[in-house]
């Protein structure tokens, strides 16, 4: 080989892995917070049995974080919109590890449920400003496949804690599990400070009174407006789904133990599977149509959820899995076109209503299960949905509109 050719492929390969570890970086980012957000789901029968409390109080340590991320998301992202991206994403990261460990030092549930609360509060540092980060770097090009590369890290974050604390917690106890995730968090915070490159496209905005007023703007906005509605089903349809699917199966005819019902969550790796491809699906046919076929899919998965076999259930977890995500990285790469400047502030709100949903749907679903147990969760989660999927087709633009609308 010529000494130039050899230059030009050294050259080649070094364009390339700029890129790929960039991704990766994006994937962390959706890895961290996730790993955090649902880590006490499989934990929910066993905490009901130390702490001799009802089911609807031991989601508590579920609903309690994301009711943080909803309070602390929108002025999260007005200090994105001043400061920067990269600084906040991985000092959240860093940041979110220390109630992760505290948690472990928990001597009731209340305690438990307030370190839950402190470790939301840092998580929209992650969730929020990666999404403009996104929006800006990407500037349209290809922003289906890195927000693919988030949502994967979101599978992957959800499904690792909630396995790992399911694991450690049946050999060395729940206060071992918070431990080990904290680690990971840290760990986590070295490589996507390592690789994230800073922000190329980022303008500062000083003026704060200009982001409120943005927020405001943003909530005039139709098409926000039906994107928020989205990102709150998302979450309410997720986290009802695996916070009280836990107690189903644990109840006959399944009976399953923690471990098990923390290996039940691998079923998100079909997700991070469908990802990739859901990612080009979406840049080719428009993120109005990936909605409708997300949330259709999600419905079925539900709905298979009542049939008393294990696989089945399996099985529609799988595919409501999937669909959730599809549905969230369309609804997150609509929101950079919609939202036009202060993404930040436009991405605050949209983390603020995706966990506003999340929090109903730790909580409601509480009351309905009283009343009918897990077929009447079902028919709430689906009425949900086919509410939401009527206001995507109501107010989102079809790709050919937002095609003839770019320059």
């Amino acid at each position: 080989m010529f000494q130039g050719d050899h230059n030009v492929n050294h050259h080649s390969s070094l364009k390339k892995k700029p890129i790929n570890t960039r991704l990766l970086a994006i994937a962390f980012t959706g890895f961290c917070p996730f790993l955090a957000m649902y880590v006490t789901q499989p934990l929910l029968p066993e905490f009901r049995r130390v702490f001799h409390a009802t089911a609807a109080e031991v989601s508590l340590t579920v609903s309690a974080t994301t009711i943080a991320v909803a309070l602390s998301a929108p002025f999260i992202g007005l200090f994105a919109d001043s400061l920067g991206r990269k600084r906040i994403i991985c000092g959240a990261i860093f940041a979110l590890s220390v109630p992760m460990f505290l948690t472990a030092t928990a001597s009731g549930l209340r305690t438990l449920i307030g370190w839950r609360f402190i470790q939301g509060l840092f998580i929209p540092g992650i969730f929020t400003v990666t999404l403009a980060y996104i929006s800006e770097e990407w500037a349209g090009a290809g922003v289906g496949a890195a927000m693919a590369a988030y949502v994967s890290g979101n599978v992957f974050g959800s499904v690792s804690g909630r396995v790992i604390a399911g694991v450690v917690t049946a050999h060395l106890g729940w206060r071992w599990a918070f431990i080990i995730l904290g680690c990971l968090l840290l760990v986590s915070g070295m490589l996507t400070s390592r690789w994230l490159p800073a922000s190329q496209h980022f303008v500062p905005h000083k003026d704060s009174l200009a982001s409120i007023r943005a927020i405001f703007k943003h909530l005039r906005n139709l098409q926000l407006f039906a994107i928020y509605s989205v990102g709150f089903n998302i979450l309410f349809v997720f986290t009802a789904v695996f916070t009280y699917i836990t107690f189903y199966l644990a109840a006959a005819p399944f009976h399953l133990g923690s471990v098990a019902l923390g290996f039940m969550f691998l079923v998100n790796l079909f997700g991070a599977v469908v990802m990739p491809i859901a990612g080009r699906w979406i840049d080719q046919f428009g993120y109005r149509i990936a909605v409708v076929c997300a949330n259709t899919v999600s419905c079925m998965g539900v709905i298979l959820t009542l049939w008393p076999n294990l696989w089945i259930v399996l099985v529609g977890l799988s595919l409501c899995s999937a669909g959730v995500f599809v549905c969230n990285s369309a609804a997150t790469s609509y929101l950079g076109i919609a939202a036009g400047h202060s993404r930040s502030s436009a991405a605050g709100l949209y983390v603020a209503s995706y966990y506003i949903g999340g929090s109903v749907g730790a909580v409601l679903p509480g009351f309905i299960w009283t009343i009918g147990g897990w077929s009447a969760c079902v028919a709430l989660i689906v009425g949900i949905q086919l509410l939401t999927t009527s206001i995507a087709l109501a107010f989102w633009q079809s790709k050919l509109s937002i095609l003839s609308r770019r320059p």
